[in-house]
């Protein structure tokens, strides 16, 4: 064996530069995983339905509905709804928080009420 070539063998490649030169790689495989894993949240999350109620149950409530990346407003008058109709039907909550509706019986078609005409009891 040749004596030159054990000494090429023998020396120390713990260069420190070289250590951290690996850690950066190493982190900047992290950063492009967690932004592209940000960017894939953000994509799907503005396909999504979302319905937003500010101040509820005061004069100044609005409802913010966000369907395929549109918003629509929805800004209340501050007073009870108003208008003409008849009754159309009666809600019950069961004791498992489900609502029943049970429409009454002779009660006017929906074509018949939206035209004007008077409901018979």
């Amino acid at each position: 064996m040749n004596l030159r070539h054990l000494s090429v063998l023998a020396e120390d490649d713990d260069d420190p530069m070289l250590s951290a030169v690996n850690l950066v790689d190493v982190f900047l495989v992290l950063v492009v995983a967690l932004l592209t894993a940000v960017a894939v949240q953000t994509q799907t999350s503005a396909n999504e339905s979302v319905t937003i109620i500010r101040n509820p149950g005061q004069p100044d409530m609005e409802v913010v509905v966000r369907e395929q990346g549109k918003e629509v407003r929805f800004k209340g008058a501050g007073s009870a709804a108003q208008g003409q109709g008849v009754r159309a039907g009666v809600a019950y909550q069961l004791e498992d928080g489900n609502i029943v509706y049970i429409p009454e019986t002779g009660a006017a078609p929906a074509s018949a009420s939206a035209s004007g005409a008077p409901a018979t009891p």
